[in-house]
């Protein structure tokens, strides 16, 4: 029987199973493994897999490839590939402090800012511009838009409105005053509307000052998670961007705390942590 290696991380309680691409077999189907492995039940259980591969074009260092639990390839995690740094931290592989990534939405520059212990990895890494209008979120709209804000949807029967960005995946975000409703059911329905051809995550947000805001998440793919780098960017970004908070902002999830800052050069530069769990294989 063959086995794949495999280690575990997770950044504030999302966590991801990262494997090397020299230890899948290459007639394995990733994204059959994803949704075996991924199972809460019957897996090792995760919100996604990472898969590293060294480069060697000077461009990235590794290329990290995203995939969800359902086996659908994601355009950026930033705590999967928060996970995917500290795992070659972890293991020894790479010793520099600055690795490169490349993701299916660009190259991400990562900087260890600190290590606790034997697992504890916290890091600062800038993973590109935000990208606002309607194709390139993308959201389906009357006519093009330049940013998609304050935008009507209905969804079980009830009226919203949402903005959304693209910060390496789509985000749209509803502004709530509390989180007393059933946010998850609007999460998992608004996911798949068809507003959204590429689906979406949704992120509720409770504005608390100027400097920090609360989110609850529905992930794309995932469901309902206690943190998420890419969606604590988007709700960061479009908070800036509309003018309710600074362009640095402390977002506070269930899982945790993020740091966002949205440079004066457009780059969105994040602040996080991630952590090991353990390892093992996977019987194929």
């Amino acid at each position: 029987m063959t086995a794949i290696p495999f280690s575990k991380f997770h950044g504030f309680g999302t966590d991801y199973i990262v494997i090397e691409r020299s230890d899948i077999p290459a007639e394995t189907d990733v994204s059959e493994l994803a949704r075996s492995i991924c199972r809460r039940n019957t897996g090792a259980g995760s919100d996604g897999i990472a898969v590293l591969e060294r480069l060697s074009d000077g461009e990235a260092d590794y290329n990290c490839e995203i995939v969800n639990p359902d086996g659908s390839i994601a355009g950026f995690s930033g705590n999967g590939t928060g996970c995917a740094v500290a795992y070659l931290q972890c293991k020894g592989i790479w010793q520099q402090a600055d690795p490169k990534l490349r993701t299916r939405s660009g190259i991400k520059n990562y900087h260890l800012l600190e290590r606790k212990g034997k697992g504890e990895f916290w890091f600062q890494a800038e993973i590109g511009r935000p990208r606002f209008s309607s194709e390139q979120v993308p959201v389906l709209t009357e006519t093009r838009r330049e940013a998609v804000v304050n935008e009507p949807i209905i969804v079980d029967g009830r009226h919203y409105a949402f903005s959304a960005v693209n910060v390496g995946n789509p985000v749209a975000c509803i502004f709530v005053d509390n989180f007393n409703f059933d946010w998850r059911s609007v999460g998992k329905s608004m996911e798949t509307h068809e507003k959204f051809p590429e689906r979406v995550n949704v992120v509720f947000v409770k504005l608390e000052d100027r400097e920090n805001i609360e989110i609850r998440i529905w992930e794309r793919a995932a469901g309902e998670t206690s943190s998420s780098g890419t969606c604590s960017s988007g709700a960061a970004i479009l908070s800036a961007f509309l003018l309710k908070t600074d362009r640095k902002v402390m977002v506070h999830a269930e899982g945790g705390t993020t740091d966002v800052l949205w440079r004066a050069d457009d780059e969105i530069v994040i602040t996080g942590r991630a952590d090991y769990s353990y390892s093992g294989e996977w019987p194929i």
